[in-house]
C-alpha cells in the first residue's frame, strides 16, 4: 500500500508541475500584453477628452441649442453595450461586468451589444435581445468597428427605437484593481460648469448641426476607450490570476512533497520492521 500511495503521490505532483508551467507562461504573455494595452490606453484618453470639451462647449455655450441627443424622454427600451473578455481565467473580469449589467437591466425592456466571446454567450445563451452577434471576438474589434457600432445606435435613438445607451465595461485603475462601471451615454446631460465665462463662438453652418455631426463621433471615441480600458483590465486580470495560480501550485506541490516524503519513511520503516520481526 505503501508503494502505490507514493507512486500516486508523484505522479499529483507531475501533474502540479505542469500546471504550474502553464499558469506561469500564461502570467508572462498577459504582463507582454498588459504593457502594450496599458500605454495604448493612456494614448487614447487625450482625444476623448478633446471630444468632451467641444460636446461641453457647444452645450453650454449654445443655450438656444436644440437637439435630439439632449432631450430625455420616456423610457420604453434601454440598449447597453457589454464589453467582455474572449477566454476566461482572468479572475472576476467576465463575471463582474455581466453581473453590473444584469443588475441594471433588471425589470427594464433592453436589448443588447455584446463585445466579446463572452459577453455573445452569456446573452445568447439566455436568448436576450441583440443588436447585432458581429462583434464576437472582442480582440478584432477595430476603431473602426467602434464608430460603426457608435452610429447605429445614434440611428435607433434618433428614430426613438432605443432611449437610452449605456456602455458596461471594466475600468482600469492599477494591475491588481479593475472596477467594472455603467457609463451613460445616450441622452447626453448638460452639466453645469460654474465660473466659466459665455464664448462667442460661430458655428458653420449652425451650432445644431455641428453638434449632431459630433455626437456619433463622440459616442464612438467613448466606445473605444472603454474597449481601451477593458483590454487592459482584462490583461491585468488574468496576470493576477495567473500569479495566484502559480503560488497556488507551489503550495500544492511542497505539501505533496511533505505528504510523499513522508509515506516513503513510512514504508522504510515498515519494511525494517517486518526485517527485524523476520529475524
Amino acid at each position: 500500500m505503501a508503494g502505490v500511495s507514493t507512486k500516486e503521490i508523484k505522479m499529483r505532483i507531475r501533474s502540479m508541475e505542469s500546471t504550474k508551467q502553464i499558469t506561469k507562461a500564461m502570467e508572462m504573455v498577459a504582463a507582454s500584453k498588459l504593457r502594450h494595452a496599458q500605454a495604448k490606453a493612456m494614448d487614447a484618453r487625450p482625444y476623448f477628452e478633446s471630444l468632451c470639451e467641444i460636446i461641453d462647449d457647444i452645450a453650454m455655450h449654445n443655450r438656444e441649442l436644440s437637439s435630439a441627443y439632449l432631450i430625455a424622454r420616456p423610457v420604453k427600451k434601454t440598449a447597453y453595450v457589454v464589453i467582455a473578455g474572449d477566454r476566461g481565467l482572468a479572475g472576476g473580469y467576465n463575471s463582474n461586468v455581466l453581473k453590473l449589467v444584469c443588475a441594471h437591466a433588471q425589470d427594464k425592456t433592453a436589448v443588447f451589444q455584446p463585445v466579446g466571446k463572452k459577453a455573445l454567450d452569456y446573452f445568447r445563451s439566455r436568448n436576450a435581445e441583440l443588436l447585432t452577434q458581429q462583434y464576437g471576438i472582442a480582440a478584432d474589434l477595430s476603431i473602426g468597428d467602434c464608430f460603426t457600432v457608435a452610429r447605429q445606435l445614434c440611428k435607433a435613438y434618433l428614430a426613438g427605437q432605443i432611449d437610452q445607451v449605456f456602455i458596461a465595461y471594466t475600468g482600469f485603475v492599477s494591475v491588481l484593481s479593475q472596477n467594472p462601471q455603467l457609463l451613460p451615454v445616450l441622452p447626453l446631460q448638460r452639466e453645469q460648469k460654474q465660473g466659466g465665462a459665455i464664448r462667442d463662438i460661430l458655428y458653420e453652418p449652425d451650432s445644431e448641426t455641428v453638434f449632431n455631426t459630433i455626437v456619433p463621433e463622440y459616442v464612438g471615441g467613448l466606445l473605444y476607450g472603454a474597449l481601451c480600458e477593458s483590454r487592459a483590465s482584462e490583461h491585468a486580470a488574468r496576470r493576477t490570476a495567473m500569479d495566484a495560480a502559480t503560488q497556488n501550485a507551489d503550495e500544492m506541490i511542497g505539501q505533496l512533497s511533505l505528504k510523499f516524503n513522508q509515506a516513503r519513511q513510512a514504508a522504510i520503516t515498515q519494511e525494517i520492521t517486518e526485517i527485524v520481526a523476520g529475524s
